[in-house]
C-alpha cells in the first residue's frame, strides 16, 4: 500500500464490494478479468476501478487485466481479513441474535468469543457456539480474554454507560448499532456505525424521487 497518501473514505467503503464481487467470480471459476469487465459487473467506470486499486499499488497488468485470485487475496489482505480480531457482542435481543447468527465473522476478520445481556433468562443460552453471559460478568470476561472489539446491539439509552465500561477495559474498537454517537465521548476510538433506519429512509427517498421524475 502506498504510505504517502491518505486513502479516502469512499475508496475504503468500496473495498468490501470489490472483495465480494471477486469472491463470486472465483466461485464461477473465472481466473482473470479486465477493469472494463469488472466495471460492467459492478456499475463503476473502469477508470474509477483503476484509480481505486492504484491507491494500494495497482495489481493489474496491461493486456492481461487482473488475476481474480490474486486481487481477491490482496484486497482481503488490505481489509485485514486474516487478523481474526476477538469480538464480544453486547445485547442478545432480536437484533443481537440476528447479528450473531447471520454474520460470517470468521470470513470477515473477526472471531466472536462472547455474548452478553442483562436478561437473566438468557443466561447460559448458546448462540453460534457462544455462551450468553450476564452483563455483570463483562469486566471479568474482558480482563481474561482481552477482546479487540465490542459490538453494541443495545438501546441508545444504554450505550453511554456501556461505552464507559468497555473503554476502561481497554476496548477501543466498536461496531455500533445503538444510534448513540460513541466517538463524541472518546476521540481515540474506532467506530463503525450501522444505522438501519437511515438506510431505510434513504431507500424511501430514492423511491420517492423516482416516482416524482416519472410523473414529470
Amino acid at each position: 500500500m502506498k504510505k504517502d497518501r491518505k486513502i479516502s473514505a469512499p475508496v475504503i467503503r468500496r473495498l468490501p464490494r470489490y472483495y465480494r464481487f471477486l469472491g463470486e467470480l472465483l466461485d464461477n471459476n473465472i481466473t482473470r478479468i479486465s477493469s472494463r469487465e469488472l466495471s460492467d459487473k459492478m456499475g463503476l467506470t473502469a477508470s474509477q476501478i483503476r484509480q481505486d486499486l492504484n491507491c494500494f499499488g495497482g495489481f493489474g497488468q496491461q493486456g492481461y487485466g487482473y488475476s481474480v485470485k490474486g486481487l481477491y487475496g490482496e484486497i482481503g489482505h488490505i481489509l485485514g481479513i486474516r487478523n481474526s480480531y476477538k469480538a464480544v457482542l453486547i445485547g442478545a435481543g432480536n437484533l443481537g441474535k440476528a447479528v450473531a447468527v447471520h454474520m460470517a465473522f470468521e470470513k470477515r476478520g473477526f472471531r466472536l468469543i462472547g455474548i452478553f445481556d442483562n436478561d437473566s433468562a438468557k443466561m447460559g443460552q448458546t448462540i453460534q457456539n457462544c455462551t450468553v453471559f450476564h452483563s455483570d460478568e463483562l469486566e471479568e470476561f474482558c480482563r481474561e480474554n482481552k477482546p479487540d472489539v465490542a459490538i453494541f446491539c443495545v438501546p441508545k439509552t444504554a450505550a453511554r454507560e456501556l461505552l464507559d465500561r468497555c473503554y476502561h477495559l481497554g476496548i477501543r474498537n466498536y461496531w455500533n448499532f445503538s444510534h448513540y454517537d460513541l466517538s463524541v465521548v472518546y476521540s481515540d476510538i474506532i467506530v463503525e456505525n450501522v444505522h438501519l433506519n437511515d438506510s431505510l429512509m434513504i431507500l424511501c427517498y430514492k423511491i420517492s424521487e423516482a416516482h416524482a421524475q416519472s410523473e414529470e
